[in-house]
């Protein structure tokens, strides 16, 4: 059986790769469990300076798996913890962004402190198509990168963002063409290993003090939130709709 998560080290840098190409590497709890506990891992081991993540085949991650009986309050304490793990690491995180970066997918690239991608590549917080809300730190990540207004469309209105437009927002670092893709990645990735691991550390928590105060805020408000939206009856129905490849009929119930 494939591993849906692998982790590699190249020298000073980690790569955590989400490996189920074949569900566009949605993400169950099992899988967001690991891999914080390998960015956590991470942070106490001196000789990695840089953590790379990224998803094989053609996307990025097409967010929590929607299969069995969905999401979870489970699923949402290992995201968040995830989130928090990735803000917390005094290492630079860097997400390659290959391809379509969607719900906590979208949430969790977003928790990097660079986020590289492919032209081609777009980041959908599609929560509202089954009725529920943000999660994975969303409701501060983003708006805190790109302000108030333009998180309601991505958000409410769930609004795909081409690479491009996410890079003119200020949502993303940096967007490259495609056949160039590899190679700034690489160049990033060189860079960071090589750069001031201490300074590094302490612009994140600088960085963070003034924009992500309410972060912790934020993840809880979400898991309160969400808890309740699992629930609906709107849930229920994105759900089945989602599955049967079909419009969902909201009630707003």
């Amino acid at each position: 059986m494939t591993d849906p998560t692998l982790f590699q080290r190249d020298g000073s840098v980690l790569r955590v790769i989400w490996n189920r190409p074949d569900r566009l590497n949605s993400l169950t709890t099992e899988t967001l469990t690991r891999t914080a506990e390998a960015i956590e891992e991470a942070g106490k081991d001196e000789s990695i300076r840089v953590v790379v993540l990224l998803g094989a085949g053609r996307a990025f991650s097409a967010g929590a798996d929607l299969a069995g009986d969905g999401p979870d309050t489970g699923t949402i304490d290992a995201a968040g913890r995830l989130t928090l793990a990735l803000r917390h690491i005094p290492k630079p995180v860097l997400a390659a962004v290959n391809g379509p970066a969607v719900g906590v997918g979208c949430s969790l690239a977003l928790a990097a402190d660079l986020v590289v991608a492919r032209e081609s590549a777009y980041f959908l917080l599609a929560f509202a198509h089954v009725g529920l809300m943000p999660d994975g730190g969303a409701s501060a990540l983003v708006p805190a990168a790109i302000g108030r207004a333009r998180a309601g469309r991505m958000t409410m209105l769930a609004e795909r963002v081409p690479a491009p437009l996410a890079a003119e927002w200020g949502l993303i670092s940096h967007v490259v063409p495609d056949d160039d893709f590899e190679t700034e990645v690489k160049r990033l990735v060189t860079q960071l290993a090589e750069g001031p691991t201490a300074a590094f550390a302490a612009t994140k928590r600088a960085l963070d003090a003034h924009s992500l105060a309410q972060l912790e805020n934020a993840l809880a408000l979400e898991r309160e939130g969400q808890s309740r939206l699992f629930a609906t009856a709107d849930f229920t129905e994105g759900l089945a709709a989602f599955r049967e490849k079909r419009r969902p009929d909201f009630h707003g119930k």
